[in-house]
Formats: C-alpha cells, structure tokens, sequence
C-alpha cells in the first residue's frame, strides 16, 4: 500500500511507514500535524520538508531551538523521496577549476566538506535506527573509451594531491566482471561512498526532527513570506512569525524567492523499478551490490533494490511535464547496456524535479540577516543536502564558517534570468546529449 499524498513510485509502495493519514506520524501526532491553520510563533521557520530542511530542523532543536517546518505536499514528497540514492563524496565542480574560483585552502575545504556529508548520512542514520537499506560502494564508470583517461586522472588526483585513499581506479576486465556488461571501459570505486532507500532516509529524519521537538505541518504551501525584525511567513489558512526563515525548496521553489530563482535551473530525471530479479541474475549485473553512475553528460545510474529489483536511472527533460510512459522512457536506457532484460517486466516508473546550477556548485547564501537559502546540489543532494541542512543550522547558531565557504563560490544566474533561462538551457542540454550518442 503506497503512502496517500504521494507520486506513485517503488519508494512509496516500500516505504516502512504505510499511514495514509498526514495527521499522524509514527505515534508523534501531538507535533506532527496536518495543514497550518491559524498563528503561530517559532525560533525558526522551515519551508520545504526534504533533506536540507529536514536535516536542519533537527539540528536545529538539537541546540535548543523551537522549529516549525512547513510542505507544501507531504514530508520526502519531492527529489528527496524520489531519487537513486546515491551518498558520495565530491563536487560536480572539478577540484582545480574550484581553486581557480576560491582558492587552494578553500577548496580544500569544500572537498572535506564533501567527505564529512557522506558521514554525517551514516551518522544520522546510525544514532536514529533509520531503517532505509544503506550499503557500500559507489562505482563511476567510463561510458566510452574516450572517459577512461579522465577517470584514471581524477583517482590520481585524489589520491595524490587530496590523501584520498578510500578510491580506487579499476581497469575494464575488472568493471566488466563486476557488472557483467562490455558496456564500461574503467572505473573509480568509490569505497567509502553508500546507497540507500531515499525515501525512507528522509521519512527517518522526520521521525528524528519530531523527536527532537519540530513541528511539522505538511500540505501547507507558503503563499509569500518577509524577513526582517518582524519576519512572518504565510499560507493559505496560516501564519508563523519567526525570528528566522530557511529556505529549503530547491527545485520546487518556484517563484517564491525571485532574488535565488535565476541561480537553479529545475530539471526532470526519471527511474524505473523492474521486477524482483533472480539472485543469479543480480550477481550477474551487479556481483558486490554497487550503487553506478556512468560518465555521459546525461547520465545513467542504477543500483539493485533490497528485494532483487534493478532501479535503473536515466534521461531527462526540461519542460513543466513529465513524459506518458515513464517506465519506456527509461527503459531503453537500460536495455542498451543490458540487452538480456528485454523480457523482464518493469513494475515502476516514475520521476522527479532536482535543481542544478550553472556551476554545478550548491548554492549557498545569507539573503538578509535572518533569511538563508540552500540549494541546487546538481545530483549530489543526498549527501549535500544533508549537510546543507546542518550548516544552515549551524550558521543561525552563529557558527557560519563552513556555510560562508559555500556561499563565497560564485554562482552566477542563468542567463536571461528565469524568463530565459529555459531555451537556453534546453539548447545546451540537446549539444551535450547529442555528444553522449556520437563523440
């Protein structure tokens, strides 16, 4: 039975908690409510119930603070629930072209920053029993000959220059021993990298937040809101004054906050789940349980269920619709690199809108004194968007020292703004796509 508010998807007919009321959370009804009604006072408000907000409402009442945190849809309802639940270290920026941009001591920070999101998920996972199917490894794979020497390059680099050691390059016989294809021609094994249920981490940090004392108020769209001394923000049937607002909607901001709207581009990725898979079948695809990422431009991902099922990941497109079929838009993706499952039944396909950046850096900023923003983690929100969360706490605590460090990269708008930011981006995407399928 699949949770009632949510898109219909494998994660939600998975998920550990099968309520289908919004009232009700785990037994913590008393703090986890339905839709806003009336005025309310709170240290800090929340908008959005994904990862960054979620992580930040509870490192938030973990120092003390009261927190209120509204959704407009359901708790994990967005990217958050909806992803292919990769944890790995790293930037999409590459870490020279990151010290061209801030500096050696900087980027080293941000790298390390990187390393300490993918604990901070096995951390909060382990002191909060979240049950959401986490293993080890994530492997990236060169999708042409072409990527291999790029992909032996970066292991170098971070090894040598970073003293990475949790990553190793892996040659073409040994990639395709593991994932039992000719497709991939080399690899970079992220050891220390994880996967997990998506949604289900997120439904944990909920119960985690709850715990510790947020208030939670799902189906509660936010209208409008101001900062300042008398920071109010409002929805339909509801008001919260706070002394401070944290924006945490990433690709479902819209045009709430028009000062942070040109910084993201929302773009839509979508999964399949096929059917429970034999074990020998699994060994085959997948021998040590490995979460994939390939090195196209448009990218392929994918990863096997705790029950058997191949989540495959892959194409995207830029308009406000997702396509009919889902599960046959993704499903010649997979079919490329594993003909042999042309007979076996996809039971899932859905899809999901995450923000990107120019840069592909998250954006991180202090808008006014009591108003931050997080978001546009281009593909690494699990990770990042947890630990966003807990800058963000850390920063209104008034330790700001790592927040500030993402908030000094420069990220630039899209050109034209939000009017034109579309075409411009639809153009670009069809250039890299095209080089995908013939360079």
């Amino acid at each position: 039975m699949s949770l009632a508010g949510y898109e219909s998807s494998y994660y939600t007919d998975s998920a550990n908690r099968k309520d289908d009321s919004p009232e009700l959370l785990s037994g913590f009804g008393r703090e986890f409510r339905g839709e806003l009604k009336g005025e309310v006072s709170t240290d800090v408000c929340i908008i959005g119930a994904g990862y960054t907000g979620l992580s930040a409402a509870l490192h938030l009442a973990e120092k003390g603070y009261t927190v209120t945190l509204l959704e407009a849809e359901r708790v994990g309802w967005g990217a958050s629930g909806r992803n292919g639940g990769q944890v790995c270290p790293g930037h999409n920026m590459g870490h020279e072209a990151l010290k061209a941009k801030v500096g050696d001591v900087a980027a080293k920070a941000l790298w390390d920053m990187s390393i300490e999101s993918v604990y901070l998920v096995k951390q909060l996972i382990k002191q909060h029993d979240i049950q959401c199917d986490l293993k080890q490894g994530i492997l990236h794979v060169a999708a042409k000959p072409a990527h291999v020497s790029a992909i032996r390059r970066s292991v170098e680099h971070k090894q040598r220059i970073l003293g990475y050691d949790a990553i190793h390059y892996l040659p073409k016989d040994e990639v395709q021993a593991m994932l039992g294809t000719d497709h991939f021609y080399a690899g970079e094994y992220w050891t220390q990298g994880a996967h997990l249920h998506p949604l289900n981490y997120a439904l944990g940090l909920a119960d985690a937040a709850v715990r510790a004392g947020v208030i939670i108020h799902e189906n509660s769209r936010v209208t409008d809101y101001h900062g300042g001394a008398d920071a109010t923000v409002n929805t339909a049937h509801g008001r919260v004054k706070a002394r401070y607002i944290l924006l945490a909607c990433n690709g479902y901001l819209g045009d709430l906050e028009p000062r942070v709207a040109a910084k993201i581009m929302p773009i839509n990725n979508f999964i399949l789940a096929t059917e429970p898979l034999s074990d020998e079948l699994c060994r085959k695809i997948n021998r040590d349980d490995v979460a994939v990422a390939d090195s196209k431009f448009v990218i392929n991902y994918f990863k096997l269920s705790a029950d058997n099922r191949l989540l495959w990941g892959g194409g995207e497109n830029y308009t406000t619709h997702f396509p009919k079929d889902i599960g046959s838009f993704v499903r010649k993706y997979m079919l490329e690199v594993y003909p042999e499952l042309a007979d076996v039944k996809v039971d899932y396909g859905w899809g999901g809108t995450l923000a990107i950046t120019l840069n592909r850096m998250p954006y991180f900023d202090r808008i006014e004194e009591n108003l931050f923003v997080a978001q546009g983690y281009s593909g690494h929100g699990v990770a990042l968007a947890t630990l966003g969360g807990k800058l963000m706490a850390e920063a209104v605590s008034g330790t700001a020292e790592k927040f500030d460090l993402f908030a000094k990269v420069p990220t630039p708008d899209f050109p034209g703004g939000t009017l034109l930011r579309w075409p411009g981006l639809v153009a670009g995407m069809l250039y890299y796509s095209l080089r995908d399928k013939f360079f």
